[in-house]
């Protein structure tokens, strides 16, 4: 190809990528790179490491996939049983389907073999498909490894390993899993490692499976989507629900994804939504893999416009149109909320992210802000109101603070003061009583006070408080 060409060519086939894959990529949608993809496509097509750093949403999916896929075209189609060419680890079922529908839409006619390795499905039809040989392997952890413990899967040929979600699959203890499989592939295979975050222990991983990487970062660590519009909502536990319906009322709302913190959190949202008259579905780890993967469909279908979920969703959604995505509670993690939001405002369309708070996650709530670096503004505040209808346009600038507010100094029941002398229920006296020294404490110190109907001790009669067993009685 002659220099005048090269300068001639545009998208990705300026980055590299030709042929069946590039027709495949095109008819997909992908015409212009995304900043990772042009960053991170040209390296690894030369066969170096890759240490990529990008917030969800970002494209990083075709970033590692296309030249992986394109060196495997050049190889031909023969592959030994029981092996994988390519091997993408991921850190959820949800997000391995999604890198392996990406995977088959980016080489569509290109003859490429794709295997699904996960838990929560047959293991037997698993083993079957990658009994040939395949050229891409999408993979949970767990289940992989029990697949080459057991003899079913020989790592040894495999020449590309990517690991999606890295600080995700450290959150959920898979790290010596990701280990042992590493080591297990071929000693010269080029790696690449994608991550949101980077914590030292992912810092570490990367120095002992990398060669000499070129590190990609296309957007400071931990930051939303600019496309994102962020708020919060202020609002009791008890007023979430009603606050929820109504916002959902609203035909803006296309397509929503409800967040909970908790599995059993998710099927209460869902039962108060259907209840309030809402069509949603859920998904979280209770639910088997065929369950959480029909609510998926139907979700991404537009047959359920409300989807609710757990964090396991967080990083395994990929459905084109979200508009809307809230957050009913603030998870544990601060990270996870910017892979929450992150289902929205995908792919340069614009997003709305709404957060409802109780004044007991106000931590958790300056927690995001100092990881996004950025204060979220207040949407609607109904904590000063019993009323969660209120116009969500009537903004409350105040301070938000936690729990050691006004609220601290009242008494159940809107109990008076104890001013020493209150009643039974604050520690004064008895209801009823006219003073101290009135029955039926009859004055006397609390050690000198008989049980209520004791008779008077006399003789060995004391077998009932503890004296001398009286002497028995004759035959």
């Amino acid at each position: 190809m002659t220099i005048e060409n090269t300068a001639e060519l545009t998208g990705f086939a300026k980055l590299g990528i030709s042929g069946q894959l590039l027709k495949a990529t095109h008819g997909a949608g992908f015409t212009e790179p995304k900043p990772i993809q042009e960053q991170a496509i040209p390296a690894q097509l030369e066969g170096r490491d890759i240490l990529g750093i990008a917030q969800t949403g970002s494209g990083k999916t075709a970033a590692f996939a296309l030249p992986i896929l394109s060196k495997i075209i050049a190889l031909g189609t023969k592959r030994r049983p029981k092996t994988a060419r390519a091997l993408i680890l991921a850190p959820t079922r949800e997000l391995a389907v999604q890198i392996e529908d990406t995977i088959k839409l980016l080489a569509k006619g290109a003859h490429v073999s794709t295997a699904l390795v996960l838990g929560g499905v047959s293991r037997f039809s698993q083993v079957k498909k990658i009994g040939p040989g395949v050229d891409v392997l999408v993979a949970t952890p767990g289940r992989l490894t029990d697949l080459v413990r057991e003899g079913d899967l020989n790592l040894a040929d495999t020449k590309w390993l990517v690991l999606d979600e890295g600080d995700r699959m450290l959150d959920m203890g898979f790290i010596n899993d990701v280990k042992r499989i590493a080591k297990a592939t071929a000693p010269d295979r080029q790696t690449a490692l994608f991550s949101a975050t980077m914590p030292d222990e992912i810092a570490d991983l990367a120095k002992g499976l990398l060669k000499n990487p070129v590190r990609v970062e296309v957007a400071p660590q931990s930051t939303a989507a600019a496309e994102i519009v962020q708020g919060v909502v202020f609002a009791r536990t008890k007023q979430k629900r009603q606050v929820l319906s109504r916002m959902l009322a609203d035909d803006t709302m296309r397509s929503v994804i409800v967040f909970a913190r908790t599995k059993h959190g998710a099927d209460r949202v869902v039962r108060d939504l259907e209840r309030d008259g809402f069509n949603a579905a859920v998904i979280h780890g209770n639910k088997s893999q065929n369950a959480r993967q029909k609510a998926l469909n139907e979700f991404r279908a537009g047959s359920v416009r409300i989807l609710v979920a757990t964090d396991i969703a967080a990083r395994g959604i990929d459905v084109p149109g979200i508009s809307h995505v809230v957050n009913f509670d603030l998870p544990d993690e601060a990270e996870s909320y910017v892979h929450r939001i992150g289902r929205t405002g995908r792919n340069g369309q614009d997003g709305v992210a709404v957060t409802l708070v109780d004044p007991s996650e106000n931590a958790k709530l300056r927690q995001v802000e100092r990881i996004i670096r950025t204060k979220l503004p207040v949407i609607a505040d109904h904590l000063d109101s019993p009323d969660p209808q209120r116009d969500p346009r009537e903004k409350n600038e105040r301070t938000f603070e936690p729990a050691n507010d006004r609220n601290d100094n009242r008494r159940p029941g809107g109990a008076k003061p104890n001013n020493g002398f209150g009643k039974k229920r604050f520690g004064g006296k008895p209801a009823g009583a006219k003073s101290f020294g009135d029955k039926p404490f009859a004055g006397k110190p609390n050690g000198e006070r008989k049980p209520e109907g004791a008779k008077p001790f006399k003789g060995n009669n004391k077998r009932r408080f503890g004296g001398k067993r009286p002497a028995a009685r004759a035959a």
